[in-house]
């Protein structure tokens, strides 16, 4: 793969050239930014692959339902439906995808949304909820609608100033289109994480004067859930384990179940895999299987003796506190 990576770098130099285009055309006004009445707040990165964004939506979600009345609008990727879909009690992982289902079965009490087009998403959405605030997922790319605040996570090992556009690389845009963001957000760093180190990297990214660089690891709970009930992770050492994923980077979770001494085989899928019946054929086969939030919601009531681990961001410092305060300021 990364010999037909290279091979391919003729096409990334053309790809590099639509990015720019796109981009220029929409910083001369050539192509139009939307502005909407409803605060509207971006999570995204730069490039292709897992930064965290889903977990990073429910801490924001958790941040401001509180005092706000939050409505989440996500693309709603690989979902089975088309155009605009409002969350309810009906919805299903085919439906809304299996990122924006996540998110709703865990705060069903917020307006959750998917639409491709997001102006007509966010369009509906003031027309028939009113939200008080929207966060787009995913959006960063999506500059059809001029967000007001927005979110740029980049993984530690693979900091978009170190990368190269697809296909060579995993870049999606421009390396200069992070001066766009508010907040910079350094994900699954090790915890260990070191100050020199956290200084070294804020010096490569070159954070603007008003743009926070923040750092984050993932926190994976000992305590792994199922619909209706929980295990811990040492009692699943007396089983025969399988870890099934389907997303983009599973390292950080290998990792952390091999610290703990877990033993286990990995099934490893593409992401947002849409597991056949003979997947789940072969699922059924083994003793006990251990997944992400984001499988289970598509393996739940296909398969038994499914756990799944739940993950959040943490953050070091008091870098969770100077970003609730900064959407603080924001909503003011």
């Amino acid at each position: 793969m990364q010999v037909l990576r290279k091979i391919l770098f003729p096409v990334s130099l053309v790809y590099a050239l639509v990015v720019y285009i796109r981009n220029y055309f929409y910083d001369k006004g050539v192509l139009s930014s939307k502005s909407f009445k409803t605060p509207t707040i971006c999570i995204g990165n730069l490039s292709a692959g897992g930064t965290g964004k889903t977990p990073m939506v429910e801490l924001l979600v958790a941040m401001l339902k509180e005092t706000s009345k939050v409505a989440v609008l996500s693309r709603g990727y690989r979902r089975k439906s088309k155009g605009f879909v409002l969350a309810d009690e009906n919805a299903t992982v085919d439906i809304l995808g299996d990122e924006p289902f996540q998110i709703f079965s865990k705060y069903p009490d917020i307006i959750l949304a998917v639409d491709a087009d997001r102006r007509n998403g966010i369009t509906i959405l003031e027309e028939r909820v009113k939200p008080e605030v929207i966060l787009l997922d995913d959006a960063y790319q999506h500059r059809k609608v001029k967000c007001d605040f927005s979110i740029l996570l980049t993984s530690f090992g693979d900091l978009y100033v170190d990368d190269w556009y697809l296909p060579t690389g995993n870049l999606r845009d421009s390396k200069k289109e992070a001066g766009r963001a508010q907040v910079i957000v350094v994900t699954k760093c090790p915890k260990d994480l070191s100050d020199q180190a956290k200084k070294a990297i804020t010096i490569k990214l070159k954070p603007e004067s008003h743009q926070q660089v923040l750092f984050s690891y993932l926190a994976y709970d000992d305590t792994l859930r199922t619909i209706d009930s929980s295990t811990s992770l040492e009692e699943l050492k007396l089983k025969e384990v399988t870890l099934v994923t389907g997303i983009a980077n599973p390292k950080p979770l290998v990792e952390y179940l091999k610290s703990k001494g877990l033993k286990f085989e990995h099934l490893k899928f593409k992401d947002h895999h849409d597991f056949s019946e003979s997947d789940l054929t072969q699922l059924r086969k083994r003793q006990c299987i251990l997944t992400t939030e984001k499988d289970f919601v598509r393996l739940k009531n296909k398969v038994d003796n499914l756990y799944f681990i739940p993950v959040q961001h943490r953050f070091f410092d008091d870098g969770e506190t100077i970003l609730k305060r900064t959407l603080e300021e924001f909503m003011k």
